[in-house]
């Protein structure tokens, strides 16, 4: 019998999203309409809100609240993620922030910009650009 060979596949991900935390003593719905006033957006709460699911079998599902926008003209998403629902993070890597900006395919805006607009929004208390390679929690998110 022959011993069987070992394969290992390594596949290098590629995350097209900035990823900002937000510190912030405001709700979910102020913070969206801060943004929207000082950034020209228009996020919105999503219908579905986003889910976490739990891997183990009679455990509950986590959900954590959600805004987004599509940018049609640009080609960009933004979705605005609370990190804790519940006692349980989504980014648990970054237990300090309480939300999370994505921007999906940015390829027209600049990253440092946002921020420093940001960070003129009374409510933010900080804010601060990740590297989405470095957080391996952030591999499980799945927005769109």
């Amino acid at each position: 019998m022959t011993k069987a060979k070992k394969h290992v596949i390594t596949v290098d991900q590629d995350f097209d999203f900035t990823l900002i935390g937000i510190c912030t003593h405001h709700s979910d719905y102020r913070l969206a309409w801060s943004l929207n006033e000082n950034l020209g957006l228009k996020l919105s709460k999503s219908q579905e809100g986003y889910a976490s699911l739990n891997k183990k079998k009679d455990a509950e599902d986590f959900f954590y609240s959600m805004y987004e926008f599509k940018d049609v003209e640009n080609e960009i998403e933004y979705f605005l993620l609370k990190n804790k629902s519940n006692g349980k993070f989504v980014v648990p890597e970054k237990p300090s922030m309480d939300f999370f900006l994505f921007i999906i395919d940015n390829q027209q805006l600049d990253t440092d910009e946002i921020v420093e607009k940001m960070r003129t929004i009374e409510s933010v208390l900080g804010c601060y650009v990740f590297d989405p390679e470095e957080i391996n929690s952030v591999q499980n998110i799945r927005l769109g």
